[in-house]
């Protein structure tokens, strides 16, 4: 096995020798500050390890920073992200295949980032002096921003590392910086119409997401991924406009006390009820709400069988 012996430098020698433009995540926005529940970026760092996995030994790490110092460098085409603090430290290096940019999506089948071949992208997690020689793995960018200068300034990224065979023990982590959260997940009761009795997660390797303004204060959300498309209309009660860390009695159509609730999916409901819980909020200047949380039960036709989901729209 390699140690760790500026591994760094020689990467960014052979993978950057094009000019950086500026990356966005589909749909980006910078959440405002609200005075309830605002959302808050995001920096840590989490990795498990499979008995057998040479990098991580076996074992579990979390940092934050609160326990350790966690950078980012490097550009779209090639980032490294460092975790230290007096007692270890960790690199994860993720590489765009030559001649591309890191954008939200899946990359399969990466080598080892400073020697990747064709056009394979690249992986390289080490730490504690140790590292691969050959890597087998998969990463996945969620989000990923830079200024315009080319720095990254945002990255939400998962991975999967195997040293030395494809079959070996696996290093499973979780990488983030300044990010918000970003993600549709549901769980849908059999009978349930607009959700078929599946359950998924969306996120921003495999969807993309959009919010927009509904009426006065309402709000319309798109997922889309996966061969999935989903909806949501969110109305607040009539009269009123949504607080952070309240549940609304809800129905299809809003009303006094009444909070509106349409989430479709696989199909809609010609009615419904329901619940909403709007867990963080954050609104512009104007008022705008440009980032949100909440979780739902929805029920159609007067049923029993629900579909229940959480959205983090930023939030």
């Amino acid at each position: 096995m390699l140690t760790h012996t500026g591994r760094w430098r020689r990467l960014l020698g052979a993978l950057t020798g094009v000019a950086v433009a500026l990356g966005l995540t589909a749909g980006a926005a910078q959440p405002a500050a609200a005075a309830g529940g605002t959302p808050r970026a995001v920096t840590a760092y989490r990795h498990t390890s499979e008995a057998g996995d040479w990098i991580g030994q076996g074992s579990a790490v979390a940092y934050t920073p609160s326990t350790a110092s966690i950078t980012v460098e490097g550009a779209l085409e090639v980032v490294r992200f460092r975790v230290e603090n007096d007692s270890a430290w960790w690199d994860v290096v993720l590489a765009a295949p030559r001649g591309e940019k890191l954008h939200p999506g899946v990359y399969r089948d990466a080598e080892r980032a400073h020697s990747a071949t064709g056009r394979a992208p690249g992986l390289d997690v080490s730490g504690q002096h140790r590292g691969c020689n050959v890597v087998y793995g998969q990463f996945a960018i969620h989000q990923i921003e830079a200024d315009a200068s080319g720095d990254i300034t945002l990255l939400d990224a998962t991975y999967t590392q195997r040293c030395e065979a494809p079959d070996a023990p696996a290093l499973k982590g979780v990488v983030k910086y300044r990010a918000y959260p970003l993600s549709f997940t549901y769980a849908s009761d059999p009978g349930d119409y607009p959700g078929q009795g599946r359950s998924g997660t969306h996120t921003g390797a495999t969807s993309v997401f959009a919010l927009r303004e509904w009426g006065v204060g309402g709000l319309s959300w798109e997922a889309s991924g996966k061969r999935e498309s989903w909806s949501a209309l969110l109305v607040p009660p009539t009269g009123e406009r949504f607080e952070a860390g309240r549940t609304y009695r809800a129905e299809q159509g809003s009303g006094p006390g009444i909070a509106g609730l349409d989430v479709s999916g696989f199909g809609g409901c010609n009615r419904s009820h329901g619940t909403l819980t709007l867990t963080k909020l954050a609104r512009d200047a104007d008022g705008t709400v440009t980032a949100f949380a909440a979780t739902f039960e929805q029920h159609c036709e007067g049923a029993e069988p629900a579909l229940r989901g959480t959205i983090h729209y930023y939030a």
